[in-house]
């Protein structure tokens, strides 16, 4: 395929537009639309049940978030980048998600997490409990606990894991086992007086107590040791110490009475733990958050491609299935509440990246997996840019081609000019702790209001269509897999031989439609 080079249309914008010559001919785009419609024409219902569930779950990815990876992907592949496909984006199934909060228009990661974890929608701030409970309020939260679908999964005999590159008690896996009024009590440094009082449990107490969980993948390691306890990886850092005032070790607590369990802290114990003999698995890689993928060594923390893979072959083992959750790192969240594209593109692409490592160690016959995001940010790009222009370039009207509505970019001078980004760029432009512009000076970026997107495959994921409250993800996953409240969905279990012959011979009328033979 060869390309095009077009001339510049102005002396700005130095970059020319890329054009691939088939694209010049009515064939390719009839042939490619033909292709697209015999595959749509032949996309069918999944009506068995899913043994497997896996929830990749894309922290403040919108719409626009992917749009952008995906172009910077293609472009990172020496491509013109628009015409890219992101794994995600070839699930059959989509759906849009509403993500408010019950108290707020605006949602964060705990109320949205609850909604699609617990299948509850609940108020902004609070984990794993209905808006009955305001935030902060430990005693209000006394007999308004939700389930979540991870153990609900758990009751039904099948293996459960978390896995992130946030602390593993971040708002959005905190859902997945912990009921608390507030999703800043990670450790019970952080409780209140009156949550003291009150006798609530921090976050990381839940992690160890509330649920059996086998596979436990992320950061967040000073909230399971107790003060002043040093941190193995830091061990010169005096501020980097354990966080617990009572004393308590949780990490083993964890271990205790699980055979075939195992704790590791860094990338080479990692790699030496054999899923075949290892049932449980708790890695914490970072006292806090993992590290940006942009800043990631990877010789001493592993990948979300590389815990997603060992997570997978840990819980298959369990001939009744399981459930996993997978946060994006939700630093595509914290990367645009910096301002900061380029991190949260990149994040994205390794999120994808995740997702179809797992889409090799699984079957979509017996697995459903669902890409979703839990809100949107205030990020957008655009402009009058060519075919192929660098998503993190400048656009000929003088300003980058990403953005932010509000957030720590903010760049207007005293005497209301902008400054000449093509100047201020020059040199830093693809520079990762670049910010972009926004015209609303704010220390953090906020979240964005309008829906996000839910991608789906497997059984059952023709379940997502329309536009849904965010709390129907919940509900499907436990219908497609049957666990409570949903025991009795008298779904049929897979038949691999002649699902897998069904899908060759779409494979292969796809390819003889494409060539014209039908």
């Amino acid at each position: 395929m060869y390309i095009v080079l077009t001339k510049c249309k102005s002396a700005i914008n130095t970059f020319c537009s890329m054009i691939y010559f088939d694209e010049l001919h009515a064939s390719y785009w009839n042939n490619k639309a033909r292709l697209a419609l015999h595959t749509a024409l032949n996309v069918q219902p999944n009506l068995h049940k899913a043994k497997n569930v896996i929830l990749f779950l894309g922290d403040g990815m919108g719409v626009p978030t992917v749009t952008a990876a995906r172009i910077l992907k293609g472009q990172l592949a020496g491509h013109s980048g628009e015409e890219t496909s992101l794994v995600m984006d070839t699930f059959p199934h989509l759906a849009l998600s509403k993500t408010y909060n019950v108290d707020q228009q605006m949602p964060d990661s705990a109320g949205t997490a609850t909604a699609y974890l617990c299948g509850v929608k609940a108020n902004y701030g609070t984990l794993g409990v209905t808006a009955a409970t305001p935030r902060s309020n430990c005693n209000a939260s006394y007999g308004n606990e939700v389930t979540s679908i991870l153990h609900r999964s758990k009751k039904a005999g099948k293996s459960v894991g978390i896995v992130t590159t946030t602390r593993v008690q971040h708002a959005s896996p905190g859902a997945s086992y912990a009921h608390s009024a507030d999703r800043g009590w990670y450790s019970d440094a952080d409780l209140t007086p009156e949550a003291l009082q009150n006798d609530c449990r921090d976050i990381s107490y839940q992690l160890v107590h509330n649920t059996e969980i086998n596979v436990i993948l992320g950061g967040g390691r000073q909230y399971m040791f107790p003060k002043n306890v040093q941190d193995p990886e830091y061990p010169d850092d005096p501020i980097i110490t354990g966080d617990r005032n009572d004393g308590q070790n949780l990490v083993v607590e964890w271990l205790k009475n699980k055979k075939r369990s195992k704790y590791v802290w860094n990338k080479a114990q990692f790699d030496k733990v054999n899923p075949k003999n290892t049932d449980f698995l708790m890695g914490l890689f970072e006292p806090k958050d993992c590290r940006y993928e942009l800043d990631r060594n990877p010789s001493l923390d592993p990948s979300l491609s590389e815990m997603v893979e060992k997570a997978i072959k840990i819980l298959s083992k369990n001939p009744k299935g399981f459930f996993l959750f997978v946060e994006d790192k939700g630093r595509i969240d914290h990367g645009h509440h910096s301002g900061n594209a380029k991190r949260s593109f990149y994040e994205t692409i390794e999120f994808d990246k995740a997702i179809g490592r797992a889409a090799e160690l699984t079957s979509e016959l017996d697995t459903l997996s669902i890409v979703t995001a839990d809100h949107s940010h205030v990020f957008a790009f655009g402009g009058y840019s060519a075919r192929g222009n660098p998503v993190l370039a400048e656009d000929k009207k003088h300003f980058t081609m990403a953005v932010y509505g509000n957030g720590p970019g903010y760049q207007i001078g005293p005497n209301g000019t902008r400054p000449d980004v093509n100047a201020s760029i020059s040199m830093s432009k693809y520079d990762k702790d670049y910010l972009q512009q926004a015209p609303v000076p704010l220390d953090s970026e906020t979240h964005g209001i309008e829906d996000v997107a839910i991608f789906a495959k497997g059984p059952m994921s023709h379940l997502f269509h329309g536009v849904q409250e965010q709390n129907y993800i919940a509900h499907v996953m436990a219908y497609a897999s049957c666990v409570d409240p949903y025991e009795e969905c008298k779904l049929p279990d897979p038949n691999h031989a002649a699902s897998i012959h069904s899908s060759l011979v779409l494979v292969i009328m796809g390819v003889l439609f494409y060539l014209g033979t039908f």
